[in-house]
């Protein structure tokens, strides 16, 4: 196994078993006496056998050494830190270092599947692993301290991702990484600006990104779909810091390496770059003017997801389109009818149909064959069921457990959405190893037979599924 697998193996394979715990109530110097036998850092509290909170030698330092406080006169409860960041012991090793690096701290506890304290891991638990991994690009990019060494790192990302390719690492997780460490990118971004030359700044506002990115399920060729939501009192000098802002942010996420979007969905410019006001404008315009343009754009807009910035602005605007569309399912609708006109390419018998002539002859797009199909049909009913949180994965589980799809339609349609992100990748990646533009086009004839198989049962299960988004929403009635 390659070392970097070992960043996709359960957490169980690694966390420390033996934790010290105690009570909120326990006197201070009693914990503190314990550490200092043992040699530990820290200790859980916990609640009704539930780890809750944490006390740790910073804890210490900042809360009573620095502050001249009495630990005599100290209990737990006045010191610990929380709420509590755990992870489940099934869990990857790399959602590990991701939830370390989003929250700051150095170590979390784990939880079983009943939530009980199992243990704890530490950042040096991982860096015992290994120097070169995802791990030490995530600190290599917190670290970063200009555009230059950022873009060093996106390229970095590159490699390690068509490294990765060929290691039998689950798609999944692939593509959680990629959507992790392009985040860390734009976040550190965005930080570097602010203190380097928009310290002046306002906060009342909110950097989104949208599409696949918003639902973090980017592969290599993915471009750039993200937007600004100010708050209404923004306005004068403060707004035009703020467009200022945004076209540095957009131009030196270009000269990193990330595309600029085809269609100008960019912070940048001013029609993606509104107030809260402006936004529920427009956004009630799209949804109650359902043309083909405005539910490709709205419904790529529902999957806005906050990068920096005010989480309100975002859950507000989120609201407002899902009271309009649970009065009005005008649009929802037409979003569920676009979805069935990418009908995969199936011809007689279950053969596959690709380009016959130009650039991309004898090959088929997987974004329109299938992705786009089952990625907008799962976001219709996710809108429907109000649960559109998280990846597409995300929300064929929040489906099931809402009696929407059945296990069995889901387990076809996480297997079918798999295979055909992972061809999608690998034909990226091999574009990449060519020295080509990597695109959503996948060569038949670089498919084995059990591939083809495979591809042809993915595109049936999009068309089964497509059935289903027409019957559920009642396309039949619809007047074209």
């Amino acid at each position: 196994m390659a070392d970097e697998n070992q960043f996709f193996r359960p957490i169980r394979d690694f966390y420390q078993r033996t934790v010290v715990s105690c009570s909120a109530s326990d006197p201070l110097v009693d914990i503190v006496a314990q550490m200092r036998a043992r040699s530990i850092s820290c200790v859980v509290v916990v609640e009704d056998d539930r780890p809750r909170a944490i006390v740790t030698d910073r804890d210490l330092r900042n809360k009573v050494v620095a502050t001249g406080r009495d630990p005599a006169n100290l209990s737990v409860a006045d010191v610990m830190s929380m709420p509590l960041v755990t992870i489940g012991e099934d869990d990857v090793l790399y959602e590990t270092l991701y939830r370390m690096s989003r929250h700051n701290i150095h170590r979390l506890v784990v939880v079983d599947s009943a939530g009980a304290l199992a243990g704890i891991i530490t950042v040096t638990d991982i860096l015992r692993l290994q120097a070169h991994s995802p791990h030490q690009l995530v600190l290599d990019i917190e670290k970063a301290d200009s555009i230059a060494t950022l873009r060093e790192l996106h390229q970095r990302i590159q490699k390690l991702i068509i490294h990765l390719a060929g290691t039998g690492i689950s798609i999944r997780e692939m593509v959680r990484l990629i959507a992790n460490l392009n985040d860390q990118v734009l976040i550190r971004l965005i930080a570097l600006l602010r203190a380097e030359k928009y310290s002046d700044l306002t906060t009342d506002f909110a950097f989104v990104v949208m599409g696949s990115e918003g639902r973090g399920e980017q592969t290599l060729s993915t471009d750039q779909d993200n937007a600004i939501i100010y708050d209404d009192s923004v306005e004068g000098a403060e707004l035009a810091r703020l467009e200022d802002f945004s076209r540095d942010l957009i131009e030196a996420l270009i000269s990193i390496g990330v595309p600029p979007c085809p269609g100008g969905i960019m912070a940048r410019n001013p029609e993606w770059r509104r107030s809260l006001s402006g936004w529920r404008r427009e956004l009630t315009r799209w949804l109650s003017t359902p043309t083909p343009e405005n539910v490709m754009t709205g419904s790529m807009f529902m999957d806005l997801r906050l990068l920096h910035g005010r989480a309100d602005l975002v859950e507000t605007l989120r609201a407002h389109a899902f009271h309009y569309m649970s009065q009005e399912q005008g649009f929802l609708v037409r979003m569920a009818q676009n979805m069935t006109h990418f009908a995969p390419p199936l011809g007689w018998f279950g053969r596959i149909k690709v380009e016959k002539s130009g650039p991309n002859r004898g090959k088929i797009d997987v974004k329109k064959a299938g992705i786009f199909a089952i990625t907008d049909g799962i976001k219709a009913l996710a809108i429907e069921a109000r649960c559109l949180r998280g990846s597409t994965h995300d929300r064929m589980e929040a489906l099931a457990e809402g009696g929407v799809l059945s296990a069995e339609q889901v387990a076809d349609l996480r297997a079918a959405l798999d295979f055909l992100v992972l061809m999608r990748l690998q034909g990226q990646v091999a574009a990449l190893r060519s020295n080509e533009t990597p695109s959503n086009y996948v060569a038949l004839e670089h498919l084995n037979a059990m591939q083809h198989g495979e591809l042809r049962l993915a595109l049936e299960g999009v068309a089964k599924f497509q059935s289903f988004i027409s019957h559920h929403f009642k396309l039949q009635l619809l007047r074209n």
